[in-house]
């Protein structure tokens, strides 16, 4: 009894199942990385196959001087200005701090990649690193080949520095939640060993970041590992560790993810002795938790922390991310070599060089002139 209606009934729960399994099939054929690309839980490898690490452009000569000395002004103007000649009179040149050339070397990594803010924010953290003595300069682009023009703005600081190319591997890029900046410091880190740097301090400082001149004192005689706050850190504005009686007990993080260690990659420092200690030491392509599997990778224990920064009461280091915009493309219908008689030829071809922008004679937005109120084409002085 109810034979017929049963039968229907699993006919039907069954071509339901295939139906669905038909579609889950479907929707991991059309989207492969839907479900093995994103989940932060996934384990990746500490070490891959061609992992590339190339030296690029090296100095170990500290060459610092004054950007703007006198001796330069006359590339820009043969009469300085008012205001130029009273700053010579009543402003002295500013020189790097004197050291006795014993201090422990910071070596300061800063991963980078190319876009149309790249070379503004190497300006801009250059300019800070010039102030600081005994500090080895890291830059790691990730790039397959060497970017002369990164190294020709590296270059004229004076800092002590290695430019390395170190491309994030294919098998990560592309994906949402793309590890950026591991490839960067993992060469980094592979560049201290093969060059045997077991004394100073490794630090890594991010571009777009900005650095009280203080936190370099502060760092600089690590022992083990040094850790201080970092402001502009997620939903609670800042990251830090949470200090008692001059003991580091815990951490002020809004996104705690199961990490043992929940600080951000500029709040800490490491001490090379240290580091040296644990000769596999690596960074995981884990987007989120980089600093926390590093640490690990260090066998870092709670009390060997040291807090910098009064105790973690002062803020010397800012995450102040530069949000990345699309480069426009400028449409100059004209002889390039017309517009080299005037100075927007030798300027637009330098931005084009940083990637800032793109000049183009079909396409993009219509470049005009403006001169005494009006808009002018740039036949205008040419006509």
């Amino acid at each position: 009894m109810g034979g017929p209606r049963t039968s229907i009934f699993l006919r039907q729960k069954k071509f339901q199942f295939v139906l669905v399994a038909a579609v889950v099939v479907f929707l991991i054929v059309l989207f492969p990385n839907l479900y093995d690309s994103e989940d932060y839980e996934k384990e990746y490898p500490l070490l891959l196959e061609n992992e590339q690490l190339v030296i690029c452009y090296e100095s170990n000569v500290d060459s610092r001087k004054a950007l703007y000395a006198a001796t330069t002004l006359s590339d820009v103007t043969d009469e300085p200005s008012t205001t130029q000649r009273n700053h010579h009179q009543q402003a002295p040149q500013q020189q790097p701090q004197q050291v006795n050339g014993t201090e422990p070397v910071i070596y300061f990594v800063t991963p980078t990649y190319p876009r149309r803010e790249q070379i503004a924010e190497i300006i801009r953290l250059g300019q800070t690193l010039m102030h600081v003595p005994r500090l080895h300069w890291i830059v790691a682009d990730d790039t397959n080949s060497c970017s002369e023009v990164l190294n020709s703005h590296i270059r004229k600081f004076g800092i002590p520095y290695t430019q390395l190319a170190s491309p994030m591997p294919t098998m990560y890029r592309g994906r949402k939640n793309a590890p950026r900046g591991v490839a960067n410091r993992r060469a980094a880190l592979n560049w201290i060993r093969q060059n045997q740097k077991k004394t100073g301090v490794l630090y890594f400082g991010d571009d777009d970041n900005t650095f009280d001149l203080k936190l370099f004192s502060e760092i600089r005689y690590t022992k083990k590992v040094s850790m201080f706050p970092v402001g502009l850190i997620g939903d609670y504005g800042i990251s830090s560790p949470i200090v008692r009686n001059g003991r580091v007990e815990g951490f002020f993080d809004s996104w705690p993810a199961k990490r043992k260690w929940p600080v951000d990659m500029a709040g800490f420092a490491v001490s090379l002795e240290y580091l040296a200690l644990s000769p596999n030491a690596t960074m995981p392509f884990k987007a989120g938790y980089e600093e926390d599997e590093f640490l690990k990778s260090i066998g870092l224990k709670l009390e060997d922390i040291e807090p910098k920064a009064r105790n973690c009461t002062e803020i010397l280091v800012w995450h102040t991310q530069t949000k990345s915009s699309k480069s426009p493309t400028v449409r100059i219908s004209m002889d390039r070599q017309k517009l080299d008689k005037l100075n927007l030829g030798a300027l637009l071809r330098r931005l084009e060089s940083m990637g800032v922008n793109h000049i183009s004679e079909s396409e993009g937005t219509t470049a005009q002139a403006i001169v005494n109120g009006s808009v002018k084409p740039f036949s205008f002085w040419f006509s």
